[in-house]
């Protein structure tokens, strides 16, 4: 049987990022061969991800990259706001996002294949989960890719935003922390949706049938709400929220600049997170 030695062991938990006793013990099963060690902890690396496949994963970051006129934004999920801070979670999420970057991938699926620097950004994550030992999963990305700029804004890590816009980097940088603090849902009015327009007129006509006024009355009001609410939720509509005295649209003609699209993510929104009743527990297993 070949000797295990400390610099083994070192150089292997440098080579895959693995406790110290997971590396020792392929070496061992190795018989000190180093490639195939790490060839095993692969593999076992791999079979743990699965394992981990089916537990919430609700926490996370937002990852970004942007090179040149190519800009990215990647949720990548994980269980606990304690992993979410890790170096490790955080190389994998920028990982995921050059990746969506340089070789644009149709969805998440394809976006696992993309080798980035030399790796797979599956590869990449089995070995994350291998090593913090919580599940993670890519969820989302969105990319541009423009001949104007590209501006990208993290808050917290939790809440990212790109801007697609033409203008000074200052402008874009402001309209991405705009979006961030009061979320607009497309940038003008000829965007929102028609379903949603309809829903809102029939709610505000009911509204406004049961103040008794005339008809055509009833209609300015109805009229009136529904381009409050335009302004509401259009990024060029609403106050900007460094100086609430102009709009965005204000803003933009003011220096030249316009914006095209925008997205923003927000860490776990949508999923379901599992409540854990811990003193229900205690009391279950005190009566066993």
């Amino acid at each position: 049987m070949a000797e295990i030695t400390a610099k083994m062991v070192s150089d292997l938990r440098a080579a895959t990022g693995l406790g110290m006793m997971e590396c020792k013990k392929a070496l061992v099963e190795a018989e000190g061969d180093l490639a195939k060690a790490e060839e095993i902890l692969r593999i076992k690396s791999g079979a743990k991800a699965s394992k981990m496949a089916g537990r919430v994963a609700a926490e996370g970051i937002i990852g970004s990259f942007v090179a040149g006129g190519v800009g990215a934004l990647v949720e990548v999920n994980c269980e606990t706001d304690f992993v979410a801070k890790d170096p490790t979670f955080i190389a994998l999420a920028t990982a995921a996002a050059k990746a969506v970057v340089e070789a644009n991938p149709a969805d998440v699926e394809a976006l696992a294949a993309v080798v980035v620097d030399g790796e797979a950004v599956e590869e990449i994550r089995k070995a994350a989960i291998a090593k913090l030992g919580e599940n993670m999963t890519i969820r989302r990305f969105v990319r541009y890719e423009t001949d104007g700029a590209i501006a990208t804004y993290l808050h917290g890590a939790k809440i990212g935003v790109i801007v697609d816009f033409k203008g000074e980097e200052q402008v874009g940088k402001d309209v991405a922390m705009h979006v961030a603090a009061s979320k607009p849902i497309c940038v003008s009015k000829d965007q929102v949706s028609a379903d949603v327009l309809e829903q809102e007129r029939k709610i505000y006509t009911a509204q406004a049938a049961e103040s008794g006024k005339p008809a055509d009355i009833v209609a300015k009001m109805v009229e009136g709400r529904i381009n409050k609410f335009l302004a509401e939720v259009t990024l060029l509509g609403q106050p900007f929220v460094k100086n609430p005295d102009v709009t965005v649209e204000k803003l933009l003609a003011e220096k030249g600049a316009s914006v095209k699209a925008f997205a923003m993510f927000v860490v776990g929104e949508g999923i379901e997170k599992k409540v854990v009743d811990y003193a229900a527990e205690v009391a279950a297993a005190a009566q066993l």
